[in-house]
């Protein structure tokens, strides 16, 4: 045999790389790729579903254009295509005047030295606020500006510090305060309203007034405290005259009624009167003489059972006995 015949019969490196490793190798690589496409569907088919809780609203940008989407529950969006921006629509609130821990201060609208003001009257306070508002158009809110919270925070601040200016001390520490938040609210409102950022203020309140220094506090107290004094005194009086009052009214009209009463008998009483003289000029019209003998008979009856008989002798100028008959009546 020679060497050719050898090389003849003798296998092929490259048949044997073939059959064993490279085959193994193109095995392997298939399953890799399809494990990776099973992976890629699995993401895809996850990223094709969102779900919307009960206090959220989502966003659906589809090439550009954005659409609300408020119902809640689970959702289906076009993968690669469709973005999904949720937006929370319960109510959240932040601080001004004061720092909250929960709250993120929003470009100095909150903190201690945005709670000093000036009054009418041109005294210093301070004025801590609280205001809650809430989402009411989620695309609006997401792009009809970057930040519709802080636009709100400022637009607070204006409004506070216009109406705090219109007012005195006085009402911005004590009777003001419910005036003033109602005034502030509508004018928040108001500028709302007009720029129409897709939210809403639900509403804004005095967290706290107090002046600037220890002596001023101080002296509000002292007025506060006398005008609670004021408030009781008028509160006591109102008390005693409304329990005066009823029982006045009742003599009143006890007194009213007893003056009727005599009045209408006074008058049945004239009436009477004037119906019997008129009865007895008819009858003395008839029969003047008879008539005239008999009211003198009838005025005698009536006076001579009440006379004192008395029987006085004298003697001259001198009276000499008396002599009561009243025990021969």
């Amino acid at each position: 045999m020679t060497m050719n015949d050898f090389k003849n019969q003798a296998p092929d490196f490259n048949d044997i790389k073939n059959n064993f490793g490279g085959g193994k190798m193109k095995n392997a690589g298939k399953k890799a790729a399809l494990i990776i496409l099973i992976v890629a569907a699995m993401i895809i088919i996850a990223g094709s579903f969102y779900t919307i809780q009960e206090e959220e609203q989502a966003v659906v940008c589809t090439f550009g254009v954005p659409k609300a989407v408020t119902q809640s529950g689970l959702h289906f969006k076009i993968p690669f295509i469709q973005t999904v921006q949720k937006v929370n629509t319960t109510i959240q609130g932040f601080a001004i005047g004061y720092s909250s821990d929960s709250e993120l201060n929003y470009n100095g609208a909150e903190g201690a030295d945005n709670s000093m003001m000036i009054t009418s009257d041109y005294n210093f306070i301070h004025v801590d606020f609280y205001a809650e508002y809430r989402v009411t158009d989620p695309v609006k809110a997401l792009y009809a500006s970057q930040d519709p919270r802080l636009i709100l925070a400022n637009i607070a601040q204006n409004c506070i510090r216009t109406t705090i200016g219109s007012y005195g001390v006085d009402a911005v520490l004590t009777t003001g305060k419910n005036e003033i938040q109602s005034n502030i609210k509508n004018m928040i409102l108001e500028k709302l309203d007009s720029i129409d950022i897709g939210i809403q203020l639900v509403n804004i309140t005095i967290q706290d007034a107090e002046p600037p220094t220890d002596e001023v506090i101080t002296a509000f107290k002292s007025v506060e405290t006398a005008k609670q004094g004021k408030e009781t005194a008028l509160n006591n009086a109102n008390k005693y005259r409304n329990e005066q009052i009823p029982g006045a009214e009742a003599e009143a009209d006890k007194i009213v009624q007893d003056a009727e009463a005599d009045k209408q008998a006074r008058i049945n009483e004239a009436q009477g009167q004037v119906a019997r003289f008129n009865s007895m000029y008819e009858e003395y019209v008839k029969f003047p003489q008879v008539t005239k003998q008999r009211m003198f008979y009838e005025t005698m009856e009536d006076i001579l059972p009440g006379m004192k008989i008395i029987i006085q002798g004298s003697d001259g100028n001198n009276i000499q006995e008396i002599m009561p008959l009243d025990s021969f009546n």
